[in-house]
């Protein structure tokens, strides 16, 4: 009889982790929990066998009450009138009702759980159901995680890394956001999910550098590639592995790609090496003559960051730009993009869009994954335009190039403001470096007499500080006075201010070359609500309509 017994006083619980399969994986403190408990609990399927008992079978005694809390269903339908969550619920609570009775009569429960019993365990649904009733202990465990990467031999992450633990189960295009946007990853919970998880391992790119392991540390154990995999014979005790990139072995180059021995010298290999345009000098180039030592299918990705950090990234974007060994572009941009260890960026100023371009265009001739980095969205006043202009030549017409889209200014502008951008609209650059200011006047009058919202990029700078004026003068022949004009400046940055004013009172002096401008149509709306948030928004239903 244990003590609780005795003084009538109730039992302990006990969630006892118990590895990932291999008995001598479990640790001393749940060895010592099996022989002191009265009651030994685990969960299986209706066949009864139990894999959390087999590995603790040593440890088992005769004089134990064991308690099988066996499965209604696992994968297959049922006729329970509350579906398959509804027979599982009640399961769980007829389950903890058993554990209860013996925790009521002053005994100890241990629950065995293969892991760790609060990670994917069945044991979690006792914990949530009786801990906050009886005195409780959860004995953590080895996970299948951790014996995963063990049995490859590969670190799982390094440094700054970020590790993504995913279930299969989840829909395939949310595994493929989540893959392409991680670091390192372990999906869990294979069998039958793993066409569907192979496919999304495809779809982000990450395939080649996917791994496989197989009742790790348990009879039967299997690791392999991913892609080679047989989906027929894959159980559910098996995950899929994306170790660290972190000095891991570059994916072999695709037939016809070898890195091009004529490709110019280029900088330094070191991170924040000069870029052309840049004033520091270059380090002395690699032999021209020979593949860089980092061999692959190189190609460049234009990638946009939105207007600030990194709350503004897509999934696909942070997979483009970790997976990058080279990452070209305008230094404040860069400067957006967390430092990896081994990757070289290469900044440079606002000036040189297209030496930029064909500086990355030829470190991928030679082979390299480079991601040029751009604010906002590439495809806006942005990179993409200059990379594709020098794709365009004949000695860059191998190179693959992609343009990943991301979150533009006028976006994230008129988000902040409300919704101004609600109907038609345009966007027009007030930049005049590129075109002539005749062009712009133009362009503004007739989107303005079109009464199209227009959004209005590159306002003004230190050089620059007429156009606004001007601007203001020639909208007002075709606006009301009042039309309300959105202000907003470094929108996602620490400076970040969004304000509302009348074209009439627009004063240039105010805006500068991080503001955005979105002037209102006849029919945008200007209202302050009860708190006194004022919110602009422009009807998507017209008058006449």
């Amino acid at each position: 009889m244990s003590e609780q017994q005795r003084a009538g006083a109730p039992g302990r619980l006990y969630g006892v982790g118990l590895g990932p399969g291999d008995p001598s994986l479990m640790t001393v403190r749940a060895v010592e929990v099996i022989a002191e408990a009265d009651v030994v609990a685990y969960h299986s399927a209706r066949h009864g066998r139990s894999i959390a008992r087999s590995i603790a079978a040593a440890h088992i005694r005769p004089d134990h009450v064991e308690e099988a809390l066996v499965y209604p269903v696992t994968t297959e339908t049922t006729d329970h009138p509350g579906g398959y969550r509804g027979a599982l619920e009640e399961f769980y609570a007829e389950a903890a009702a058993r554990l209860a009775a013996h925790l009521d009569a002053g005994r100890t429960v241990a629950v065995l759980a293969e892991g760790d019993p609060l990670f994917y365990g069945s044991y979690m649904h006792m914990h949530k159901r009786l801990a906050d009733r009886y005195p409780t202990e959860v004995v953590p465990g080895v996970t299948s995680v951790s014996a995963a990467a063990a049995r490859l031999g590969t670190p799982l992450v390094e440094g700054e890394e970020v590790l993504t633990i995913l279930p299969g189960t989840l829909p395939e295009e949310e595994l493929t956001a989540r893959l392409a946007a991680t670091d390192s990853a372990v999906v869990m919970k294979l069998g039958r999910t793993f066409p569907a998880v192979r496919r999304a391992f495809e779809a982000s790119g990450r395939l080649p550098e996917a791994r496989y392991v197989e009742r790790a540390t348990m009879a039967g154990e299997r690791t392999g590639d991913l892609a080679g995999t047989d989906p027929g014979s894959v159980p559910y005790f098996a995950v899929a592995v994306l170790p660290s990139r972190i000095d891991a072995p570059r994916p072999s180059p695709a037939p016809g790609s070898p890195a091009h021995p004529d490709s110019p010298a280029l900088g330094s290999s070191a991170p924040d090496s000069p870029a052309p345009g840049s004033s520091a000098p270059a380090s002395p180039a690699p032999d021209a003559s020979a593949p860089d030592a980092e061999t692959g299918s190189g190609e460049v990705v234009v990638v946009g960051t939105g207007p600030a950090g990194p709350l503004w990234l897509t999934p696909e974007t942070r997979g483009a730009l970790a997976a990058a060994d080279d990452l070209v572009g305008y230094t404040t941009y860069l400067d957006r993009v967390p430092v990896r260890p081994g990757q070289r960026r290469h900044g440079s100023d606002n000036k040189v869009e297209s030496e930029r371009a064909e500086f990355a265009l030829d470190l991928a001739r030679r082979g390299h994954r480079v991601a040029v980095v751009s604010g906002g969205d590439p495809g806006v006043f942005a990179m993409a335009t200059a990379v594709l202009e020098v794709a365009s030549q004949d000695a860059y017409a191998d190179v693959p190039v992609r343009v990943l889209p991301g979150v533009t200014a006028a976006n994230a502008a008129a988000a902040r403001a409300g919704a101004p951008l609600g109907h038609d609209y345009a966007t027009l650059s007030l930049s005049d470096r590129l075109k002539p200011w005749e062009v712009i006047a133009e362009r503004l009058r007739a989107a303005a007499s079109a009464d199209l919202v227009i959004a209005l990029y590159n306002p003004g700078s230190r050089s620059r500080t007429w156009q606004v004026g001007k601007a203001r003068d020639l909208l007002l022949e075709h606006r009301s006075p009042d039309t309300p004009v959105v202000l907003g400046r470094d929108v996602g940055g620490p400076a970040e201010s969004v304000r509302t004013v009348r074209l009439a009172d627009l004063d240039p002096a105010e805006v500068d070359m991080r503001t955005m401008l979105i002037v209102g149509s006849s029919q945008t709306r200007w209202v302050r609500r009860g708190g006194g948030e004022e919110i602009v928004w422009t009807p998507r239903r017209y008058p006449e309509a």
